[in-house]
């Protein structure tokens, strides 16, 4: 199959015609477009931790050839999405969820306080578009691929900051804001020190980590009380969670971050395709609309390790999800963000042949005479220097998930880029985001496309004019309105 495909997009692309009616294709489709100019009742924001532009591109080349396609022709679900914005390249939740930059290390506070010096976040909170979106009445979820505290128990605190009374993530995730969905890893940072895992009762890694007692499961549980409210923490019991009936949903798969895709034991976890629909399910039924973060976060882990592999893989799996949230949901009152927090060292590089696999070699060797892979990274594990020489890679499975790609410099870990990022946005006041902006700006143009937080001056317009529209029973639009009236003024004159 993979050789048909091969052979017949060479001869189709010999014809000048094919180029030609490509291009009016998607010319016709750029002059179609319409500004959606709608309030945006829902918001989608998906987050590939260190998805940069090369992760993109390599993805979309694997998705194809994952389908018996050369690759380069193919396109992700992000490719649908008619605006494309590179923003400035800060590396922090902060700036896209909060509308503030702020300093290294920092989540949740302005630049005032200081990394490291717990007592100065007091004063120096921001909030987030997630609480902006539970104030006006909208539900709220976060779905993750890694711990949904993504750090730290209080047992991760230095005695400095309990000292000030400062507060670690899991408990001010349950305390913080009303978050209706959680979904991800992350059981051990909830539960006592030496908790037994459900799954792992042999691990010692697995244990409960906190040192202040405190089971936040079980306190997340007694503030549900009134409403109804599942835990789980495998895949039969979430494939049982029925949305309909769901208030709350709080699912912790793994005790720390969740499998990677192509480890997952898909009896124990579900995908981030089936956390994303549900969560989306449940939030739906909000007549006044949902915020949803939905984070590909080991796509990052997988560069950090310079597994391409791995971490392509997982943007695969974000784009996917991102194919079934467009399902789900109506892109006439849904704008559904594509971003990136920061990037990663990785190149695409060197000269292979069309339709060669995104994880293997080029096929021209370097000057030492010695084989390099498409991907590479401009530092991490991967850098090995055996007797002056790289690795002889030549007899070596480069597309096998636990290929370490190599890098040109020695690094336990491979580090973060710092070029900037791709937005890819579609649905209501898609059209603002684009041209090159800081990263700050998006909380801000996603609060003005939804009418929460503040800039709702546009507001009270919009949805006077939507409320009027929807009243009226007429099919008809003011014109045809007119138009009747005076060629019914011209048959009275006429039967006169």
């Amino acid at each position: 199959v993979h050789s048909y495909n091969l052979v017949l997009c060479v001869v189709e692309e010999k014809n000048p015609e094919f180029w030609r009616a490509q291009a009016q294709t998607t010319l016709k489709s750029a002059l179609s477009r319409k500004l959606n100019t709608n309030v945006a009742k829902n918001i989608v924001l998906f987050l590939g931790d260190g998805m940069g532009i090369t992760t993109i591109t390599a993805a979309r080349i694997l998705k194809g050839q994952l389908e018996n396609q050369t690759g380069e022709e193919t396109c992700l679900y992000l490719c649908l999405f008619v605006y494309f914005q590179i923003p400035d390249s800060a590396a922090t939740a902060t700036a896209y969820l909060c509308g503030v930059k702020t300093n290294l290390n920092m989540v949740g506070l302005s630049a005032a306080a200081q990394n490291g010096v717990c007592r100065t976040q007091k004063g120096n909170e921001v909030t987030s578009i997630l609480k902006w979106a539970k104030d006006a009445g909208k539900s709220v979820g976060v779905v993750t691929t890694t711990r949904v505290q993504h750090w730290y128990s209080d047992a991760d605190m230095p005695a400095s900051a309990k000292r000030d009374g400062c507060t670690d993530i899991a408990a001010q995730l349950i305390n913080n804001t009303d978050i209706d969905v959680v979904i991800g890893g992350g059981r051990k940072y909830m539960t006592p020190k030496g908790t037994v895992d459900p799954e792992y009762p042999l691990d010692r890694s697995s244990l409960g980590k906190r040192q202040d007692n405190r089971n936040l499961i079980d306190e997340w549980i007694s503030m549900k009380k009134e409403k109804v409210a599942h835990y789980v923490w495998n895949k039969k019991e979430f494939d049982a969670v029925d949305p309909e009936t769901t208030d709350y949903l709080m699912a912790l798969f793994e005790p720390g971050d969740m499998r990677y895709e192509v480890e997952r034991d898909p009896l124990m976890d579900p995908s981030i395709i089936e956390t994303t629909e549900k969560a989306i399910r449940i939030l739906q039924k909000n007549p006044k609309g949902f915020f949803l973060l939905v984070e590909g976060g080991r796509i990052d882990q997988g560069h950090h390790a310079s597994r391409a592999s791995m971490a392509l893989h997982e943007a695969v799996a974000l784009d996917n999800a991102v194919a079934r949230s467009l399902q789900l949901t109506n892109e006439d009152e849904t704008l559904t963000i594509v971003t990136a927090d920061h990037s990663h060292s990785l190149s695409f590089n060197g000269y292979p042949f069309r339709g060669n696999s995104i994880l293997g070699k080029s096929p021209l060797y370097g000057q030492d005479l010695l084989p390099y892979t498409t991907l590479m990274y401009g530092n991490g594990p991967g850098h090995k220097i055996i007797d002056n020489k790289r690795p002889d890679i030549r007899s070596v499975d480069t597309k096998s998930k636990d290929y370490i790609q190599q890098a040109a410099v020695p690094l336990d870990s491979e580090t973060h880029g710092g070029e900037d990022v791709a937005v890819l946005a579609r649905g209501p006041m898609a059209h603002l985001f684009q041209g090159v902006n800081e990263q700050s700006y998006l909380a801000h143009a996603m609060a003005y496309a939804a009418c929460v937080g503040a800039n709702q001056q546009h507001c009270v317009a919009t949805t006077s004019y939507r409320l009027a529209e929807s009243r009226s029973s007429a099919p008809h639009s003011s014109l045809t309105s007119v138009l009747s009236v005076l060629l019914g003024s011209i048959m009275a004159l006429f039967l006169y």
